[in-house]
């Protein structure tokens, strides 16, 4: 099995276009790992740093203790599965995944015992007579999988393997993926711009933007106590509500002037603001919508507004309101009472507020958690 080391990696194409800045990473052994991000963010130029094929501009990668940036993607002993499979076609299921074995002439007896353990793991038992077009999406996947695994490498590298799947689909192999790390207790890093599955695969996540890294931290850690605007945004969904606000200290409390109302907020996060010089300054206010409750859990912190919109996604209902001129989503349970065209109260949770900075984006309180 291998641990990664990233230190000061940059891409740098034709142009001088920097697709990945100054990436520093450590990556235990047997850690799952996500890059997560937008499109063009540089996750996939980052994994194919790794397999080798992109080469490494500046910096230096090791895989284990072996500095890798000139060896060759076949002497690093890594596997990778794409987006689209990459199966042959005019090869059966075993063909597939017994043919980078066979390549590297390993005896035939192994090649068989290696391919039916991979099979029974995968549940492609009785598919390894047929061909990738008789098959489905989820089960080339499982195919594409299986071909990494009987190379028992010391690292798997997944490029956005569940983007052609439908959506149940996509939660099952995710499930399926999970459960192959803990089998395999094999050392994964899984690139995908979808953050839920970021959220409920990874040991750990590395958020990026722009070829630079926003945050490397837990599932639990990146929703709770985002580093900065951009990830805060990015991970949730629905997305976290933005406030243009400023705090002050009235007697004993603290107050926030938003959405055109005085609002007080809790004695910690206000003493938090004070401590690191922003009363009185202009910030920003991050409230999660499913951190916002209707009559049925009331808090101190309660705003009234029009519904202008509702979402119905069966157990969920989204509420669309305007408070004073700014839109403010709520994520309810669908039973509310809430409806379109009236005027609502709802209720915010002042333990779960979040204060970023107006100019640096950086969240004042919690950014060096």
């Amino acid at each position: 099995m291998a641990s990664l080391s990233f230190k000061n990696i940059y891409k740098i194409y034709d142009g001088g276009v920097e697709a990945v800045k100054d990436f520093n990473l450590e990556i235990e052994d047997k850690e799952f790992v996500v890059f997560v991000g937008p499109s063009g963010c540089g996750k996939s130029t980052t994994l194919r740093m790794v397999a080798g094929l992109e080469d490494i501009t500046k910096g230096e990668l090791y895989i284990g203790d072996k500095l890798v940036n000139k060896v060759e993607p076949k002497d690093r002993d890594i596997a990778m599965v794409f987006q689209n499979y990459a199966l042959y076609p005019q090869m059966t299921v075993r063909e597939n995944m017994s043919y980078a074995l066979k390549i590297a002439r390993t005896p035939k007896d192994e090649i068989d015992k290696k391919v039916n353990e991979a099979a029974a793991i995968l549940g492609l038992d009785e598919y390894l007579d047929r061909k990738p077009k008789a098959l489905s999406g989820g089960q080339k996947q499982r195919v594409a999988l299986g071909r990494a695994i009987v190379r028992n490498p010391r690292v798997f590298l997944m490029d956005e393997p569940l983007s052609n799947l439908d959506a149940k689909l996509r939660v099952q192999t995710r499930a399926e993926i999970t459960k192959l790390h803990e089998k395999l207790e094999t050392t994964f890093i899984y690139v995908t711009h979808d953050q839920t599955e970021a959220m409920t695969m990874g040991d750990k996540i590395v958020i990026m933007k722009d070829g630079l890294i926003q945050q490397v931290d837990s599932p639990t850690n990146v929703y709770f106590y985002p580093s900065n605007l951009f990830v805060a945004g990015f991970i949730g969904s629905p997305q976290m509500n933005f406030i243009n606000a400023k705090v002050s200290k009235v007697e004993d409390k603290y107050i926030a002037q938003a959405l055109g109302l005085n609002m007080e907020i809790t004695h910690i996060h206000g003493k938090g603001l004070e401590q690191r010089g922003y009363l009185d300054k202009e910030i920003i206010i991050g409230i999660r919508p499913e951190h916002i409750y209707d009559a049925t859990r009331q808090t101190p912190l309660q705003v009234s507004g029009d519904v202008t919109f509702l979402e119905m996604l069966g157990s969920e209902k989204y509420v669309y309101m305007d408070i004073n001129g700014t839109e403010v989503l709520a994520k309810l349970n669908s039973d509310s009472a809430v409806e379109r065209g009236s005027k609502t109260t709802v209720y915010f949770d002042q333990e779960k507020l979040h204060f970023f900075d107006a100019e640096s984006e950086e969240n004042i309180i919690y950014a060096s958690k």
